[in-house]
Parts: structure tokens; C-alpha cells; sequence
């Protein structure tokens, strides 16, 4: 998934997001160790994207505790 689509999400769809992505490099994992995985670069690009999410998920935080203690 593209940073940019990302951005545009909302906290929830975010957690959402990281959840299922969390939940899809457990079952890559799970294929590589039977070797039916064949492409390994797919854990990698999970991996990134559930790196982007964490950050953008951070950041919001960051922001929003920002605005409140305003």
C-alpha cells in the first residue's frame, strides 16, 4: 500500500490496517518455513508497510496530544 493512500486514512482504519498486515507476515512466515513461499520479497514489502503505519499512527498521536494540550 502507497504511503499516500495511507496518509488519508483515519486512526481506526490505521489500526485496522496494521492488524491485518500484522496478520498477513505471520502467514508469510508460516509459508516460507513450509517453502511454499517462492517470492520472499513480499515480507519485505509487508514489513515497510507496517512501518509506515506505525509512524503515521505515532505522529497523529503526537499531533492530537499536541492540539490538546493546548
Amino acid at each position: 500500500m502507497k504511503i499516500i493512500e495511507l496518509r488519508k486514512k483515519t486512526q481506526v482504519e490505521l489500526k485496522r490496517v496494521l492488524e491485518d498486515e500484522k496478520q498477513k507476515l505471520g502467514e508469510l512466515r508460516l509459508k516460507v518455513a513450509d517453502r511454499q513461499l517462492s517470492d520472499v520479497s513480499t515480507i519485505r514489502k509487508v514489513r515497510t508497510t507496517i512501518a509506515q503505519v506505525m509512524t503515521l499512527l505515532s505522529n497523529k498521536d503526537y499531533i492530537d496530544a499536541k492540539k490538546n494540550s493546548k
